[in-house]
């Protein structure tokens, strides 16, 4: 038995390593594949490989070095994975295959002609500008977890940059490919098929991108309309304001507000490139049901112009996860897959103008002469004028394009190669961005090309000029008016119009003085780091000294802005907010327009100027007032608009700001005397007899003794 039982514990340890490799990994080894054994490894391929006969580069793998420079630019769908990790190593191949099947594809699947080689590889990037990367985060786990990375693979999509929704887990490649199909249907809406595609099985090499077949019956509704429809008319609302979309019939035919659910939502909104205004509510919600009445009274007054929709998030919860709904209501302008929130006030008046300006918001900005630009310049406080030529690209239109969602409810853009326009704004190069308030203009300072398609850093400029020289100031956009400056207040008030216009006409006056001082005063201070640049070069010069010599060439003059805290002008509707500023500043605007400087940041404002009386609504008022508020420490006593406890804190958080060494010393100092001043009177105290005294001592805190205490000291005599 023992040499039997011998001989087949041989022939085990023999057959082990045939049995335990699997199938494909042989022919692979056969065929001296490497493929197969990376992605067993749950590492992307560092080589070139083949897919329907047209090459494709490796994935780009990212790192914390590169990955700004790299995702910049474009929209990044990027796996996060670690190469230890099981899930990975069998992600590793479907996420290989899509790539190359993507990356290999027609953009235009309905095209019948197969793209050649150059076409297949330039064509569908270019057209989504969409790309595939890897991220290593056992290598980079740091960075992955600073990215929300908490599992792997995850796949996160980057656009421009920026992670707009936290990252994805997906185990199946059909998973995969949806994801994809999603976010290529957000950049260009309306490219993608309903139903989807076919896509590829892991590690095949060839297939053509091909539409899943909608198999409908004649006469059959799809389904995105059926329950459009049927949700429509559980909702009291006509199916033919759903069919009258659906068919291409002018938005909101009939004037209501549409219910959407998850389906018709997609087939509807984000499908589609036509503007929605959409309202996400519970029916439980108390600031919900105050809203209904002025929202459907808005929804008939956008019959025939814009589309007006509203999901009930009890019955659709996944839908208003998606669209990151936290409260209730929100209010959202959809165009396509983007979108931006509307946080103004609900009343009738309020979404009606907001909605009519949304209008507007098209798939391209209005083409304009000069003739036409005047005319606008009249009823727009803020109007951005994009200049452009003939070599102006399709990329740089594009960029433009993006911008007009984020401008909604904001300002107006418009575009034109008018030659009188370029010559009135002293154009030389083209394409220029600029915006023109009360006829000045103020220009996007593009240093390269590129800058003019980067549209983080456009917008991010368009934010600090999309307000009027002196803006009304409303809930909507009083943070952004107030937080972080000086605001000249205007408190106005419309019952006494001629007052009322004369005030208003005060105040942009003196807006547009102190602008032009802040001017003079900014080249007059650039004059004087140029001069003191050019002495240090002559001192050097003169004293043969190179090295001090390129030390004062190589300085550069720059003028922070930011150190300075800037002043900023607005007005206020003082009847509409009268009891607001009754409580906050004390000024009834019944007595009269007033003016106040405010200095939101620590909770104070200044109403009277140097001589003692109120600032008034007066050009000379004003700008005689601003430097002696602004200077430090400011000249004029400030009020606050909070209590004392509220003072102190505000107080030590300035303090702590500006001058953190002395705020250390001043609370150590604080701490050193109460603590002495603590054990002071717990001596004094113990000296007397204790906290409470006792009989034989009259010390302490209660007298109990005689008939001078509350419990009448050592009688016995009963207490009433």
């Amino acid at each position: 038995m023992r040499p039997s039982w011998l001989r087949w514990s041989l022939l085990s340890l023999l057959a082990a390593p045939a049995l335990g490799t699997p199938s494909d990994a042989i022919s692979d080894q056969e065929s001296g594949n490497s493929l197969v054994k990376r992605w067993d490894r749950g590492v992307d391929p560092e080589t070139p490989s083949i897919f329907n006969g047209v090459e494709v580069p490796p994935l780009t793998q990212l790192t914390p070095d590169n990955f700004e420079e790299v995702t910049k630019n474009g929209y990044w769908m990027v796996k996060h994975y670690s190469p230890s990790c099981p899930h990975c190593r069998t992600a590793a191949p479907m996420y290989q295959t899509l790539y190359e099947y993507y990356y290999t594809s027609n953009p235009f699947i309905q095209a019948t002609t197969k793209p050649d080689e150059v076409q297949a590889q330039q064509s569908f990037t270019s057209y989504y500008n969409i790309h595939f990367a890897s991220m290593n985060c056992q290598a980079f786990s740091d960075f992955c977890a600073k990215m929300g990375v908490s599992y792997y693979p995850a796949w996160a999509f980057y656009d421009m940059g920026v992670q707009n929704e936290p990252p994805a887990g997906a185990k199946k490649m059909s998973d995969i490919a949806d994801m994809i199909e999603a976010k290529l249907e957000s950049i260009k809406p309306g490219s993608r098929p309903p139903q989807g595609v076919v896509i590829p099985k892991a590690g095949v090499k060839n297939m053509e991108m091909i539409a899943k077949p909608e198999v409908v019956k004649p006469g059959a509704k799809t389904a995105v309309e059926k329950q459009s429809i049927e949700t429509a008319e559980l909702e009291g609302v006509s199916a033919e304001s759903v069919k009258a979309k659906l068919q291409g019939r002018p938005a909101n035919p009939q004037g209501v507000s549409i219910p959407l659910t998850a389906e018709s939502f997609q087939g509807l909104v984000t499908t589609t490139h036509d503007p929605w205004i959409i309202k996400f509510y519970v029916p439980w919600c108390g600031h919900c049901q105050a809203l209904a009445p002025n929202w459907n009274s808005m929804a008939k007054e956008m019959k025939d112009k814009l589309n007006v929709g509203e999901v009930n998030c009890e019955l659709e919860k996944r839908l208003c996860e998606d669209a990151r709904v936290n409260a209730y209501p929100t209010i959202y302008f959809f165009r396509g897959g983007e979108r931006v929130e509307y946080t103004g006030l609900r009343g009738l008046g309020d979404l009606v103008s907001y909605t009519n300006k949304a209008i507007g918001v098209g798939s391209s900005i209005q083409d304009v002469d000069a003739t036409t630009f005047k005319e606008l310049e009249q009823t727009e406080d803020v109007l951005f004028l994009y200049l452009y030529d003939h070599a102006t690209t399709s990329e740089d239109f594009e960029a433009m394009n993006r911008l007009t969602l984020s401008l909604v409810g904001h300002a107006r853009i418009v575009k034109s190669d008018s030659a009188v326009l370029s010559e009135r704004f002293k154009i030389s190069t083209w394409p220029r961005l600029l915006v023109v308030r009360d006829g000045r203009p103020n220009y996007y300072n593009a240093l390269a090309p590129k800058d003019m398609r980067d549209f983080r850093q456009i917008l991010s400029w368009m934010q600090t000029v999309w307000l009027p020289i002196v803006p009304e100031l409303t809930a909507s956009n009083a943070k952004e008016i107030m937080d972080g400056k000086f605001v000249v207040l205007g408190l106005l008030s419309r019952r006494r119009s001629d007052d009322f216009k004369q005030s208003r006409r005060e105040l942009k006056e003196a807006a547009l003085e102190w602008m032009d001082k802040q001017v003079q005063l900014f080249r007059l201070e650039r004059a004087e780091l140029r001069d003191a640049k050019q002495l240090r070069i002559e001192e050097a010069d003169d004293r043969d000294d190179q090295r001090a010599l390129r030390a004062a060439k190589n300085m550069r003059i720059t003028i922070r802005e930011d150190d300075k805290k800037q002043v900023a002008f607005a007005w206020v509707d003082g009847d509409f907010w009268e009891r607001w500023l009754r409580t906050t500043y004390g000024i009834d605007v019944e007595s009269g327009d007033r003016v106040i400087i405010n200095d939101q940041d620590n909770r104070r404002y200044w109403d009277t100027a140097s001589s003692g009386a109120p600032i008034m609504a007066s050009r000379t008022s004003i700008l005689e007032t601003i430097p002696l508020v602004i200077s430090s420490p400011s000249k004029l006593s400030p009020k606050s608009t909070i209590g004392t406890f509220e003072s102190i804190f505000f107080f030590a958080r300035t303090l702590l700001g500006s001058h953190p060494i002395l705020f250390f010393i001043i609370l150590g100092a604080v701490v050193a005397v109460a603590t002495i001043f603590g054990r002071g009177r717990l001596r004094r105290g113990i000296a007397r007899g204790g906290i409470i005294g006792n009989p034989g001592n009259n010390g302490g805190f209660f007298h109990l003794d005689g008939k001078e205490g509350f419990l009448n000291g050592n009688s016995t005599d009963k207490v009433d």
